[in-house]
C-alpha cells in the first residue's frame, strides 16, 4: 500500500505538467487523426430526429482513419457501440444530474430519488462517495481493430478540474486490454471544502483461438479524500459584504481557510479519506459445444457454440474508510457526540498525539465457481446459470478487529430471444451460512415488444432480506449500534413503458419497507419496525418545438405513505430546452440553450462528516429559491467535443444596502449547513483519436 501511495502521490503532482503539452499534441493532431463524419442525433438517447445511438464507425475500410469498437460488461455477453452523442453533459461527468454534493465537486453525494439497498450479504454502509468510484460492474471489456485513446479534460471555476484518460488496443484480434486513469480536483467555494480524488483501473479480455476458453482481468484502485468543513455555522453570514466566501465560519477545522486555491494541492487537515483496491480473475470454459467456422478469402475463421461452460472467478478487495481531524474542535465533538478529549483512540502514524481518528479496515476473499448451460447453443443471451461462493473476511477497526465467512448458492436465468420481442432475466441467491446467514434477494424482469404503436414494455420485481449494513454494528468505529437490529426486507414492483416513435420512457417503482435502518443525527441511529411504502412515477419526453429546436423533460414524482423515516422532494424535475443539429456544416453536431433543474421544497437529510452519513433530520425545510438554470453550449467535429457551460445563473443578486452590490451569492441550499455554489462556468474537452 505504501508503494502504491507514493505513485498516487506523484502522478497527483505531475497530472497539469504533463496536461500542458498533451492539449497541445491534441490541437496539432486534429486534421492528421480526423475521423469520418458520425451518424445524426438519435432520440432520447442522442437527438433531435430518432434512429438508433450516435456511435463510432461501425465498420472498418483499411484505407482510412476509420475503426470497429465494440464493448461489453462482465456480466453481459451483449456487446454495444460507443456513444459520441453531445446533448448531454452529464455522459462525461459522474455525477448524476439527480444527485446533489455538498456544494463542491467530489463531496459526499446523494441520490434525490429513493433508493434502498436491494442486495442481500456484507456492506459496509459508507456510500457517500460511491459516485466517485471505479467498479467492476461498470468495466467495460473493448475488442477493436485499431487502438483508441479519448483524452478529456474539464475545468471549472475555483481552480477545479477532472482529468479522465481511456486507451485500449487488441494485443491479437482475440487478447485486449484497457487502460483508465482520472483525477478530480477542486478546492471549493468554502472553508475547509477540498477534494482530491484518484482512480485507476486496468482490465484484459483474452480469448483462445478455438474460442472455447475467455479470461477476464479487472484491477481497480480508488482513493479519494474530502475536506469536512460540518457545514455553516449561521447561513446569515453569507449576506456579510464584509467576509470572503472562504472566511465564512463554519463548524469544523474554521482556524483553516482555503487560501491554497491551486491545482496542486491535495492536503486534508480535517476530513474523509476512502481507499478501495479490487483484483478480479475470472475464467470459462466451453465443455461442451458446437464447432463451426467462417471461411474468408484469406482465412478460416473458427468458432465454438456453447452448451455447457465451467467458470471461476476469484476477487480479492481492501476497504480503508477513515475520518480524522489534526487540529479537533472540543466544543463541537462533545455537543454533537459526546466527545471529550482526550478521547479513547489510537494515534495513527504519520498524525500529530492531537490528531481525532476514526478508522475501519477491511480485507475481502471472495472465490465463485458456476456452471452454466445453453438451451440453445446459438443464442449466447438464453443460458441457466448456478453457482456457490465463498466468502471470507478480516475487519480492523479503532479498538477491535474481526474475522468471519459467507457461504452462499446463486442462480440465474436470462433469455433474449433472437427476435428480440421477449427479454426475460430472474436472478436468486441465498447465505447458507455465516455472517449473512438466511439472507437473501430473488428478481425477476419481463420485456415484451408489443408493436411499434405500443413500444416495449417491462415488468419486474424484487425482493431482498438482508442484514443490515456492518456501519450499524457495534464493532465498527463508525457505529453507534446496538447489534441487535432485525434483517430489513425490502420489496420493488416496478414496470417501464418505452415509446420510441413518440420519444417517450414512463416508468413506475413501489418500495415496501420493513425495518429500515437509518441514521437519525449526529451520534444517534435506529431502525424503524413499522411497514412503510413510496411510490415513485417518472417520465422522460422528447418534444420536438421546431425542426431542431427540442425540449428535454425529465421528471420523477415521489410519495411516502406510513410512519417512514425517509424524507424525499415530491417532485424532481430537469429540462433542457435547445437547438440541437449541425447549423448547415456537415462535419459539425451542436446543441446549445438552457439546462433547468428544480425539486419541491423538503426536510432534507443533514450530513454527518465524522460517519460519513445523510442522516433523518425533521426540523429545517430547505426550498429553492429559484430552479438551477445553466446556459450551455456543447458541439462535437469530428472525434473532438466540447462542453461549455455557465452553471448555477440563478444565483445572481443585486445589493443597495451598502452601495451598488453584484454578485452570484443567493445561493440554493442542498441540505442544512451546506449552500450550494454560485456561479461556475465549466469547460470540459474530450478527444478521441485512432492510432
Amino acid at each position: 500500500m505504501t508503494t502504491l501511495s507514493r505513485i498516487f502521490s506523484i502522478l497527483n503532482k505531475t497530472s497539469i505538467i504533463l496536461l500542458i503539452p498533451i492539449c497541445c499534441l491534441l490541437v496539432l493532431s486534429a486534421e492528421v487523426r480526423a475521423q469520418n463524419p458520425m451518424s445524426r442525433f438519435s432520440s432520447m438517447g442522442g437527438g433531435a430526429k430518432g434512429g438508433k445511438g450516435d456511435t463510432l464507425l461501425k465498420h472498418r475500410n483499411n484505407l482510412e482513419d476509420s475503426i470497429t469498437l465494440n464493448f461489453r460488461y462482465l456480466d453481459s455477453s451483449r456487446l454495444r457501440k460507443m456513444d459520441s452523442s453531445v446533448f448531454d453533459f452529464y455522459r462525461k461527468f459522474p455525477v448524476p444530474w439527480h444527485y446533489i454534493d455538498l456544494g463542491n465537486f467530489g463531496t459526499a453525494s446523494r441520490d434525490l430519488v429513493f433508493s434502498p439497498n436491494l442486495q442481500s450479504g456484507w456492506d459496509e454502509g459508507l456510500h457517500a462517495y460511491d459516485v466517485y468510484m471505479l467498479r467492476p460492474e461498470d468495466t467495460r471489456f473493448y475488442n477493436t481493430t485499431r487502438p483508441y485513446a479519448e483524452m478529456g479534460y474539464l475545468i471549472g471555476g475555483k481552480a477545479e478540474q477532472m482529468i479522465n484518460i481511456n486507451f485500449t488496443q487488441n494485443i491479437k484480434p482475440n487478447w485486449n486490454y484497457a487502460f483508465q486513469y482520472r483525477l478530480i480536483n477542486s478546492p471549493g467555494t468554502f472553508n475547509s471544502q477540498n477534494t482530491n480524488h484518484n482512480n485507476y483501473r486496468l482490465n484484459s479480455w483474452y480469448q483462445s483461438r478455438n474460442k472455447r476458453y475467455q479470461s477476464f482481468l479487472v484491477v481497480i484502485a480508488n482513493k479519494l479524500g474530502s475536506s469536512e468543513n460540518g457545514g455553516l455555522k449561521n447561513f446569515r453570514d453569507l449576506d456579510s459584504s464584509t467576509l470572503l466566501r472562504n472566511n465564512v465560519p463554519t463548524e469544523l477545522n474554521n482556524s483553516q481557510t482555503s487560501s491554497n486555491l491551486n491545482l496542486f494541492s491535495s492536503s486534508i487537515h480535517t476530513g474523509t479519506q476512502y481507499t478501495t483496491f479490487t483484483f478480479l480473475f475470472r475464467q470459462q470454459y466451453d465443455i461442451i459445444g458446437k464447432k463451426d467456422s467462417i471461411v474468408t478469402d484469406s482465412a478460416v475463421i473458427p468458432l465454438f457454440y456453447p452448451q455447457f461452460r465451467a467458470e471461476h472467478t476469484v476477487q480479492y478487495n481492501t476497504y480503508q474508510y477513515k475520518f480524522f481531524d489534526q487540529k479537533p474542535d472540543t466544543g463541537y465533538y462533545h455537543s454533537h457526540y459526546g466527545i471529550i478529549f482526550p478521547a479513547p483512540y489510537i494515534i495513527q502514524p504519520g498524525f500529530s498525539s492531537d490528531t481525532f481518528y476514526k478508522k475501519d479496515t477491511w480485507r475481502q476473499l471472495v472465490n465463485d465457481f458456476s456452471l452454466y448451460q445453453f438451451p440453445d447453443s446459438k443464442n449466447p443471451q438464453q443460458f441457466i446459470k448456478a453457482g456457490v461462493t465463498m466468502e471470507n473476511f478480516h475487519g480492523d477497526f479503532d479498538s477491535s478487529s474481526r474475522a468471519f465467512y459467507n457461504l452462499f448458492i446463486h442462480g440465474e436465468y436470462r433469455n433474449r430471444t433472437k427476435n428480440q420481442k421477449w427479454d426475460i432475466e430472474a436472478y436468486g441467491k441465498f447465505y447458507l451460512g455465516g455472517y449473512n446467514a438466511a439472507d437473501y434477494d430473488a428478481s425477476i424482469s419481463l420485456k415484451r415488444f408489443l408493436g411499434k404503436k405500443v413500444g416495449y414494455l417491462q415488468a419486474g420485481f424484487q425482493n431482498a432480506d438482508r442484514t443490515p449494513s456492518f456501519v450499524f454494528t457495534r464493532s465498527s468505529s463508525f457505529s453507534y449500534g446496538t447489534d441487535v437490529y432485525k434483517k430489513e426486507n425490502n420489496t420493488r414492483v416496478f414496470a417501464t413503458l418505452e415509446q420510441p416513435l413518440l420519444d417517450l420512457k414512463i416508468n413506475f417503482n413501489y418500495y415496501l419497507i420493513s425495518n429500515y435502518t437509518y441514521f437519525t443525527a449526529y451520534s444517534h441511529q435506529n431502525q424503524q419496525s413499522g411497514l412503510f411504502n413510496v411510490l415513485q412515477v417518472g417520465a422522460e419526453k422528447l418534444i420536438h418545438l421546431s425542426r431542431h429546436w427540442v425540449w428535454r423533460a425529465s421528471l420523477e414524482l415521489q410519495q411516502k405513505a406510513g410512519p417512514a423515516a425517509v424524507n424525499v422532494p415530491l417532485l424532481l424535475t430537469r429540462d433542457q430546452i435547445a437547438y440541437e443539429g449541425n447549423l448547415g456544416l456537415s462535419n459539425l453536431h451542436i446543441a446549445f440553450g438552457l439546462d433547468f433543474r428544480y425539486w419541491t421544497g423538503y426536510k432534507a437529510d443533514g450530513y454527518d462528516p465524522l460517519t460519513g452519513q445523510f442522516f433523518t433530520q425533521n426540523d429545517t425545510t430547505i426550498r429553492l429559491h429559484l430552479p438551477d438554470i445553466t446556459p450551455y453550449v456543447n458541439f462535437r467535429i469530428r472525434g473532438f467535443t466540447a462542453f461549455v457551460r455557465a452553471e448555477n445563473i440563478n444565483t445572481a443578486q443585486v445589493r443597495t444596502s451598502n452601495g451598488f452590490n453584484f454578485g452570484f451569492t443567493k445561493y440554493n441550499f442542498v441540505a442544512p449547513g451546506y449552500p450550494n455554489t454560485g456561479l461556475r462556468i465549466r469547460v470540459g474537452i474530450f478527444w478521441g483519436f485512432v492510432n
